[in-house]
């Protein structure tokens, strides 16, 4: 779903641009008729997709909109499937949106290429004092910020709540968790008769090994003394992964079935009792609001925790400017509008995640039992930076190193210390391009 469509509203580049032309007028790029002197046009890519996050965020344009004749903001959808080799074609092709939708670590190559505006002086003192440090730092590469995190979503287990009390297993909370090696014997306890005490939906697994790593103290990426990263894998790197390796192989308490699947594909096996458990992103809550048969009680549970507690690694939501936006001021303004505590939550609410602005986290509507949104407010705190965020060169090393090597120890076919050689030799090789 690459979207190409970069506004080209009145400009004949032939007949993919007359296309373009055709998208934009009938999705509002003719901006209504209006074409008053001395009125700044934005151009707003969102990446929302899940229809509440859909309307959350066209409404708010129409509220800027309607307060702010003399700024007006289209909103261009864009898709998360495409969005880094979408934007990297409208940067070099000088039609890059004003306003950037995407995602922390999708950002290091873009804020190191010069393609996004240092946000430094553009953003006011309320936003910068709201939002958190070791948010912050999510988006921050050398001196420069380069996006506002502002929707952050930690990685939870969804659980059958019926049979995870049947069982006599301790119920993990926020105050007091399962270790790692307590979450193995839960999952053993839990499996049998075809039944599995757990299902990881790797088809993606790198996010997933990385962020719940910050949990047992691994990082897997360091710095050398000129500041340049490099891959270590270290006790703390191995818990997760082998933990993982072990339900799968030796335990048989993780269904290899689900290693290649994406987060969805796994609830009809989690609805149908197939699964215990599944750890999915704090957004899947609402497919399984939305898809859940009638009577299905389900639970959220904290994901475990190792030597340093509940600590994981988010890659969060940001909106960034483009460096050749010649109207900066104007779209940091319209971002501060979009990041303000109250629309922040409606944000939020929209894609089912949690905020990164302090007063939005304390939002009553974010601390409910209900369908586990106290659970996630509760994480808000343990969440960290994403160990490669600022890794230059981590996309190549993601898809042609780590991803393969994961999917491959996980399914048995290599052992610890072969998964050790891809991702620290194999995988150094490539992050050295990066480093002249």
């Amino acid at each position: 779903m690459r979207d190409r469509e970069h506004g080209l509203c009145g400009r004949a580049f032939g007949v993919v641009a007359a296309l373009g032309l055709l998208l934009g007028l009938l999705t509002g790029c003719s901006g209504g008729g209006s074409d008053a002197p001395g009125v700044v046009r934005l151009r707003f890519q969102s990446l929302a997709w899940q229809k509440e996050s859909v309307d959350a965020t066209k409404a708010l344009v129409k509220e800027w909109n309607a307060a702010h004749p003399a700024i007006q903001v289209q909103y261009v959808q864009g898709s998360w499937d495409t969005v880094h080799d979408q934007l990297l074609t409208a940067f070099e092709g000088g039609e890059a949106p004003d306003v950037i939708h995407d995602a922390s670590d999708d950002l290091a190559d873009f804020a190191y290429g010069g393609y996004l505006a240092d946000l430094n002086g553009l953003l006011p003192s309320r936003l910068k004092a709201d939002i958190p440090a070791q948010s912050w730092q999510t988006a921050t590469f050398g001196k420069g910020v380069y996006g506002v995190p502002f929707l952050q979503e930690p990685r939870v287990l969804i659980a059958n709540a019926k049979v995870l009390k049947a069982s006599g297993a301790r119920i993990p909370t926020p105050e007091q968790p399962w270790t790692w090696a307590e979450f193995r014997q839960v999952t053993k306890k839990l499996s049998g008769d075809g039944k599995y005490g757990v299902a990881w939906p790797l088809k993606e697994p790198v996010s997933v090994t990385l962020n719940l790593g910050l949990s047992a103290g691994g990082r897997l990426f360091a710095r050398d003394a000129d500041g340049r990263a490099k891959v270590e894998f270290t006790a703390g790197d191995a818990v997760v992964p082998d933990t993982i390796a072990t339900q799968v192989n030796t335990d048989r308490s993780a269904a290899r079935a689900t290693l290649g699947m994406g987060g969805s594909d796994t609830l009809p096996g989690f609805f149908g009792g197939k699964y215990a458990m599944v750890p999915l992103g704090f957004s899947y809550r609402q497919q399984i609001v939305r898809q859940a048969p009638p009577g299905f009680e389900w639970t959220v549970l904290p994901a475990p925790a190792g030597s340093a507690g509940l600590d994981q690694g988010v890659s969060p939501q940001t909106l960034s400017v483009a460096q050749d936006s010649p109207h900066k001021k104007e779209a940091a303004e319209f971002v501060d509008f979009l990041l303000r505590p109250a629309n922040m939550v409606r944000l939020a609410e929209g894609d089912w995640m949690l905020p990164t602005g302090t007063e939005a986290l304390k939002d009553p509507a974010l601390h409910t039992a209900k369908d586990g949104w106290a659970t996630g407010a509760a994480l808000a705190p343990h969440l960290r930076s994403a160990p490669a965020q600022s890794v230059r060169g981590y996309p190549e090393w993601k898809d042609k190193i780590a991803t393969p090597a994961l999917q491959e120890y996980y399914s048995g076919a290599i052992d610890a210390a072969g998964l050790r050689k891809r991702l620290v030799q194999d995988g150094n090789r490539v992050l050295a391009r990066y480093r002249r």
